[in-house]
């Protein structure tokens, strides 16, 4: 899931945006409205966790753009402003979530997992293939029952090919959906962490090869 964090005060962007990598998300991050919208025009986020005040061009403006471009996110809106006025106007602006700061990380999490779940397309929490059962919002995987010792970045492939529902995700598409827009990734990271996935699923093999075009889980 890729997620853009839009927020101004630093110190809060990097925790909020630290918290979601550690928990499996492949995160961006925007100090201001200008900033968001160029970064939503050039890549797909499953959704934009969207500071309301921010400097130069105000969230909710930003919000109207995502309504008024079709932008395929959905917008968790953070605020200082709690009162069932300011809800209701950042909801109508098109938003999907509203959280008040300050508000408890596990709270945020469950919020963007639970948009991220609705996202293109709807998709259930467990995503189930081949024995793997991977919990979306618990942030568990197991095989036949037996609990998987994933990193983040395992988890996150894992739950890649698992949304895929056996078509093949090319290394482009896993690096987009996995790892952040800011670093550079060669192939390369993508094998290495399919290796470690692949010794940590076992016996027999799931996760195929397709030369030239990707990776697919094996189908049942």
């Amino acid at each position: 899931m890729r997620v853009l964090v839009v927020e101004d005060e630093e110190f809060l962007r990097e925790m909020i945006a630290e918290g979601l990598r550690r928990d499996a998300l492949a995160v961006d991050e925007a100090a201001d409205g200008l900033e968001a919208l160029r970064r939503l025009r050039l890549g797909e986020y499953d959704v934009l966790v969207l500071d309301r005040d921010l400097p130069g061009l105000h969230g909710d403006e930003v919000c109207r753009q995502v309504v008024r471009e079709r932008l395929l996110t959905r917008v968790l809106m953070l605020t200082a402003s709690g009162t069932v006025r300011d809800r209701v106007e950042g909801l109508g602006l098109g938003a999907d979530d509203y959280l008040t700061k300050p508000f408890a990380y596990d709270e945020l999490l469950a919020r963007v997992l639970a948009l991220g779940r609705r996202a293109r397309p709807a998709l259930p929490p467990v995503l189930e293939r081949a024995g793997i059962a991977v919990d979306t919002a618990r942030r568990s995987a197991t095989r036949d029952g037996h609990r998987l010792a994933l990193s983040r970045k395992e988890f996150a492939v894992l739950e890649a090919l698992l949304r895929a529902e056996g078509a093949v995700v090319g290394n482009d598409d896993l690096i987009e959906q996995v790892w952040e827009q800011d670093t550079s990734y060669s192939t390369n990271a993508v094998r290495v962490t399919l290796s470690k996935l692949r010794a940590k699923l076992g016996e027999p093999p799931l996760i195929e090869t397709v030369p030239g075009a990707g990776y697919r889980i094996a189908t049942p």
